[in-house]
């Protein structure tokens, strides 16, 4: 699931194109509002789908920050998600915005290095990066569900490391 602000769409498109190979390949299937069918509950739609997602991308820039709806809601009901190890959730920086210090600055984010989309000399190169990183959670958390373990121990070493602030060596 893609959560966003309606004022990044141009840039969410763009992320779409770059995933779409993921979804060809039955790895990702993306989902985001504007997919909502006319006369369907936008909210219990939203809902569902947050509650439903094994991967949910935070796209994160000062509009997403400043909409209650993506910060107070849908980033809360991922990141609750997220703690139970019930789904993966990963900010996508696009564009420059203090997020450090926000409830997702504990998690990795993409690009590289969480340096803003709109910033690369090379836009598509980010999303490129942003594809790549996307693919390799989804195939370890598939993996890993596919052996029956709900959450990979890597994945909650880093979880526990997040919140004594320590590092493995």
């Amino acid at each position: 699931m893609l959560s966003y602000a309606h004022r990044d769409e141009k840039l969410r498109d763009e992320l779409a194109k770059h995933l779409a190979a993921l979804q060809r390949s039955d790895v990702i299937d993306i989902w985001y509002d504007r997919k909502i069918v006319p006369g369907d509950e936008l909210d219990r739609d939203i809902l569902q789908r947050l509650q439903n997602s094994d991967v949910v991308l935070l796209l994160i820039s000062p509009d997403f920050m400043n909409s209650d709806y993506c910060y107070r809601r849908e980033m809360r009901i991922a990141l609750r998600r997220h703690a139970k190890g019930q789904a993966c959730v990963i900010p996508i920086i696009l564009r420059p915005v203090d997020w450090h210090r926000t409830p997702i600055g504990k998690l990795s984010a993409l690009p590289k290095d969480g340096r803003p989309v709109t910033t690369w000399r090379r836009r598509d190169e980010a999303l490129l990066d942003v594809a790549k990183g996307v693919r390799r959670a989804a195939e370890e958390l598939r993996q890993h569900r596919s052996q029956g373990v709900a959450m990979p121990e890597a994945t909650k070493r880093r979880r526990k490391e997040i919140s004594t602030g320590t590092q493995a060596a």
